[in-house]
């Protein structure tokens, strides 16, 4: 009778525990949904929300790492501006210590001007600016890693290839109280900051490069930013300097975010 007693009272044990266990992990899996629901509710706020912009003005800084072959994690930084007019009208320039760069599109053409040399090259690109930003990508080698943001798709782009998403509380940018966001793809992980309320703006992104050695980042961070803006009959149109050189615009991946000097390595 003591055996059997013993022997009852470690199986209600082990049912106890194993029970346990599992009202755990499931708490858990539900806690890790919850979060990821609410991650891809916000995200999906945010795009619904650009996506009903016609016409968007802001101001950004970035910053690109690069890990040189002995190892070491340098940083650039660049600032810029953007005007978007969908679906056909892109102006852009980005401006850092070693590049001054701006893209002019018109709907018909884009047209890359490099200041600092005085160069610029011309694509013909009817279209739209999400064809525009595909064709610089696929076409020339431009990365443009926060162009998705300027997509009529944007919530598809983003959410894709997305493997898990948390959502991690809020956060305060440039005085803003922001929802901050973390999902993970195969290669990258990456953070994204909205802004609270109606109107949905992405503050900040960060992108971590997981499959290259010590992980560079890239980051992008909207400074001011405005909707329903008017822009000048003339804002998407440029003609070139006089004495400015034409080039390939095969050349374009060249007009990059880093000095030409740069020793190579790995970037994001």
């Amino acid at each position: 009778m003591k055996t059997n007693s013993v022997t009852r009272s470690s199986d209600r044990k082990t049912r106890f525990q194993a029970g346990l266990l599992l009202a755990l992990w499931f708490g858990a899996s539900l806690t890790a949904q919850a979060q990821e629901n609410e991650a891809l509710r916000i995200l999906k706020s945010m795009t619904d929300y650009m996506q009903a912009q016609t016409n968007i003005e802001f101001s950004f800084d970035s910053d690109i790492e690069v890990i040189t072959p002995e190892l070491e994690k340098i940083q650039f930084t660049n600032s810029g501006e953007a005007l978007l007019s969908r679906p056909d009208k892109l102006r852009a320039r980005r401006v850092g210590g070693y590049s001054d760069v701006a893209l002019y599109f018109d709907g018909q053409t884009a047209r890359v001007f490099s200041a600092n040399q005085n160069a610029y090259a011309e694509i013909p690109a009817a279209g739209t600016v999400d064809q525009l930003i595909h064709a610089l990508r696929a076409g020339h080698g431009v990365a443009m890693p926060g162009a998705d943001f300027l997509l009529s798709n944007v919530y598809e782009v983003l959410a894709h290839d997305v493997l898990e998403a948390k959502y991690m509380g809020r956060g305060v940018i440039d005085g803003k109280e922001c929802e901050h966001l973390a999902f993970r793809n195969f290669e990258t992980d990456w953070q994204l900051w909205v802004q609270v309320g109606e109107a949905a703006i992405p503050c900040k992104l960060v992108i971590t490069s997981k499959t290259i050695n010590s992980a560079p980042q890239y980051s992008l961070h909207i400074k001011s930013w405005k909707t329903g803006v008017t822009p000048d009959s003339g804002a998407f149109s440029f003609t070139p300097p006089a004495d400015a050189r034409q080039l390939d615009p095969n050349a374009l991946i060249d007009l990059d975010e880093l000095p030409p000097d740069v020793p190579p390595g790995d970037k994001p």
